[in-house]
């Protein structure tokens, strides 16, 4: 009997406090507490009134429910863990499971209104807004978690990434660029950088970031591949060449550095290697040009090789009718031009192309995948300027061209030079011939 007492007494005594503590919170998530621990004081009760005998599971429920939990929520609360918190948050989440997601929100809602500091409740209610696609307040969300936690670095590259989205391009930069000296190892932040980086051509920005994320993720094929891209954009051929190199020893099955690598070895006349390459990147979209550019290496590589070079041409052809109307305007074809057999539905071909590509681009951001484009069609243009050039200007003059191209970067004032250098030739026959009128 004193044992219940005692019982009875310490239960009204944390009934009280608690019943307080709602009073001065103003929070009605604690009545969950007093509703668990009147169900432990109205066993205590309902044994005394009836008389039963001590039970081991009554006694343990009681005392689980009466004081055990009443202790426990007191002690974290001593230690500045909100109880009303952790409820919200946990019905929350149990909300989400179950599908009732409107209930879930409502719940992170008042949470958030009652407690402003709740760094959890405002983190999940972002995640709620981005996924309902309302991106600004998603970001306010966010931005508040960041101050109420200083160091979570994942919702600051959230804001910025989400800035991105709303087309904010430079606050993104800004974000992801204050992220990265906080934490430089921040490899997701280092990435978005470099890809908006090069997006608005900043490309000596961007490689200096995927740069400085490889002392931190030295063996990323995605790294090397981008500064590939960037110091192609950037006409540096020969670093483009050894990031590429540096990428396919991790990942020697991805076609866009092969077939980066076999536009290098052409535009070096070195096809040997440029075969090779091009042989690895005969898959997916780069297929059709992969046989393009092999049929091209299997012309210069001389009379021997013609039938390969024929066949090879039409199988690009094949796979990309677009390719017969650039083949028709291409000097180097212009011996197998009558061999040209392929007959096809150009709709139908240009739109398994566009399917194809588009499967194969899920895996690569939209930006980066423009980049790689791009990245490629400046060394396609860049192979065909040499080819040009090779046709009015002598091997020697090509190979110290080449060379110097290489070791400097500089095709696009080379290109300029020899356009004016034609220029001025056509006008000066033009001029003869009105001399001679």
């Amino acid at each position: 009997m004193f044992e219940k007492v005692l019982f009875n007494l310490l239960a009204f005594s944390l009934f009280i406090i608690i019943f307080f503590k709602i009073i001065r919170k103003n929070d009605s998530n604690y009545v969950v507490l007093l509703i668990i621990e009147a169900i432990g004081i109205t066993i205590s009760f309902i044994e005394i009134k009836l008389k039963l005998n001590e039970s081991i599971f009554l006694i343990t429920i009681r005392y689980i429910f009466a004081i055990a939990i009443p202790i426990v929520i007191i002690l974290l609360e001593a230690n500045g863990i909100n109880f009303s918190e952790l409820l919200s948050i946990a019905l929350a989440k149990l909300f989400r499971i179950i599908g009732k997601n409107k209930f879930s929100k409502a719940i992170l809602v008042k949470l958030v209104t009652k407690y402003p500091e709740s760094y959890i409740g405002h983190k999940l209610l972002a995640e709620y807004y981005e996924k309902e696609g309302g991106m600004r307040r998603a970001i306010e969300e966010y931005v508040t978690a960041v101050d109420i936690n200083k160091k979570d670095y994942k919702s600051y590259f959230k804001i910025a990434d989400l800035l991105r989205d709303l087309g904010q391009k430079d606050q993104a930069i800004e974000m992801l660029e204050t992220l990265i000296k906080t934490k430089p190892d921040c490899y997701e932040a280092s990435c978005l950088l470099g890809e908006l980086l090069c997006e608005q051509e900043r490309f000596k920005e961007a490689a200096n970031v995927y740069h400085e994320a490889l002392v931190y993720r030295s063996s990323d094929f995605d790294l090397y591949y981008n500064l590939g891209i960037v110091y192609t954009r950037l006409s540096d051929f020969q670093m483009a060449k050894e990031m590429y190199e540096k990428a396919a020893e991790i990942n020697h099955i991805m076609n866009g550095v092969n077939y980066s690598l076999g536009l290098i070895a052409f535009i070096q006349k070195d096809y040997s290697n440029a075969e090779k390459y091009f042989e690895k990147s005969l898959y997916d979209e780069l297929e059709a040009m992969s046989y393009y550019q092999l049929a091209k290496i299997y012309i210069y590589k001389g009379y021997g090789y013609k039938d390969k070079a024929i066949n090879f041409l039409n199988k690009a052809i094949e796979l990309d009718p677009k390719l017969l109307k650039i083949a028709e305007k291409e000097k180097s074809f212009e011996s197998i031009r009558q061999y040209i057999t392929v007959s096809v539905k150009m709709n139908e071909k240009e739109e398994d192309t566009e399917n194809k590509e588009s499967n194969q681009n899920i895996k690569r951001s939209a930006i980066l995948k423009e980049q790689e484009k791009l990245a490629i069609k400046y060394l396609e243009e860049s192979a065909k300027f040499f080819e040009e050039m090779s046709e009015n200007t002598s091997k020697q003059k090509i190979e110290e061209r080449l060379d110097y191209i290489f070791k400097k970067g500089k095709i696009k004032k080379e290109k300029e030079e020899f356009e004016y250098i034609e220029k001025k030739k056509e006008k000066g026959e033009k001029q003869k011939e009105l001399g001679s009128n």
